[in-house]
C-alpha cells in the first residue's frame, strides 16, 4: 500500500469479522454500516454488534430492537466491546 492509499482508508467501509467482545478487520476502512438503519459507524464509535448474524448495530436500542425481532431465528450472541 502507498501513502496515498492510506490517506483515504477512512472514506471507505471496512471488512470486520464479528467476535465476542471483538472484532478483526478484515479489510481496512474508517466505518461499517449498520444492518438495521444503514448509518455509518465510525469503527471508534462501534459497540454493538451480532456475532451469529455478522451484522453491526448503530446503537443499543437499534441492537435489542433486532434482536427482539429476530427471536429464536438466530442471533442469540450480541456483544458490545465494553
Amino acid at each position: 500500500m502507498n501513502h496515498h492509499e492510506h490517506d483515504f482508508q477512512h472514506l471507505r467501509e471496512a471488512k470486520l469479522k464479528f467476535m465476542p467482545g471483538d472484532f478483526c478487520v478484515l479489510l481496512p476502512g474508517g466505518f461499517v454500516k449498520c444492518a438495521v438503519s444503514g448509518e455509518s459507524i465510525g469503527l471508534d464509535d462501534l459497540k454493538y454488534w451480532n456475532v451469529d448474524l455478522q451484522e453491526a448495530y448503530a446503537s443499543a436500542e437499534i441492537a435489542f430492537k433486532r434482536y427482539i425481532t429476530l427471536g429464536d431465528e438466530g442471533g442469540g450472541e450480541c456483544a458490545s466491546e465494553d
